[in-house]
């Protein structure tokens, strides 16, 4: 019996302590996150799917060179997460550059163009594609980590977390989470939800399965779940340096 009621009071404790970061949480200023997914030459014939998630190359480095010249300095998850919950201090102007589902040139452009400011990233891998054509490898994903770049989670395989069924929790996050960490010899805490939709049953199993912090796109973050609805802003291919300083300005108001 008292066995019972020790591990009761432990999870009484850990939800009053959940329910206080999350109040915290919510009346922190919002911190402008980026969204970027693939990094490649974009033309007038290219369907809009692949227009609204693709930047060219020579935009990135310019929307790169723009945010160093505004004053901008990228931030981590684990920063971001002890400034939630912490009140821990941030650079004056914060900003966090994340990627989505791994694609290489994300590592063999992108990453060289963020080394010109000293600026880190945070890549959310499908781990479906690792090693796949067009798609990091295991060697690439460990450099990141080891060069201080965050290594998050973003599912096996990008599937839409409101046709998950029973089997699907195991696969999709549990599965993904332990083989990144197993490659990086590094905790994953962060996630990001396919296609940025999200869901409360998602949001409050990352919680019971060790994550962070979850980023959504657009949209507002849930008041009682603000560590898991953290919003992103997509750059799209129509962007250039001025749409994206612009752009930041006016999302993230606060």
């Amino acid at each position: 019996m008292m066995k019972f009621l020790l591990s009761k009071s432990n999870l009484l404790l850990a939800i009053l302590l959940f329910l206080g970061l999350s109040f915290y949480a919510q009346n922190k200023k919002e911190i402008p996150v980026l969204c970027y997914h693939a990094i490649q030459n974009v033309n007038v014939n290219d369907s809009k799917n692949k227009k609204t998630y693709s930047v060219t190359p020579e935009a990135f480095a310019h929307q790169m060179k723009a945010l160093a010249e505004n004053g901008y300095k990228t931030i981590s998850p684990d920063e971001l997460y002890n400034y939630l919950t912490k009140n821990e201090p941030l650079p004056k102007k914060p900003i966090m550059i994340t990627f989505d589902d791994g694609k290489v040139e994300q590592y063999n452009i992108a990453v060289k163009e963020m080394n010109k400011y000293h600026f880190k990233g945070v890549f959310f891998i499908m781990t479906v594609a690792i090693g796949k054509p067009g798609y990091m490898s295991t060697t690439q994903i460990k450099t990141l980590a080891n060069e201080d770049h965050t290594i998050g989670s973003h599912t096996w395989d990008h599937h839409k977390i409101s046709e998950y069924g029973a089997k699907d929790w195991k696969l999709q996050l549990v599965k993904p989470k332990k083989l990144l960490e197993k490659i990086t010899n590094k905790p994953v805490n962060y996630f990001a939800y396919p296609y940025g939709v999200w869901n409360q049953k998602t949001a409050d199993s990352l919680k019971c399965n060790g994550f962070k912090l979850a980023f959504c796109v657009y949209g507002k973050g849930d008041p009682k779940r603000p560590l898991f609805t953290i919003r992103r802003m997509i750059v799209p291919s129509t962007f250039t340096s001025t749409n994206l300083i612009d752009g930041i300005k006016r999302t993230f108001k606060n």
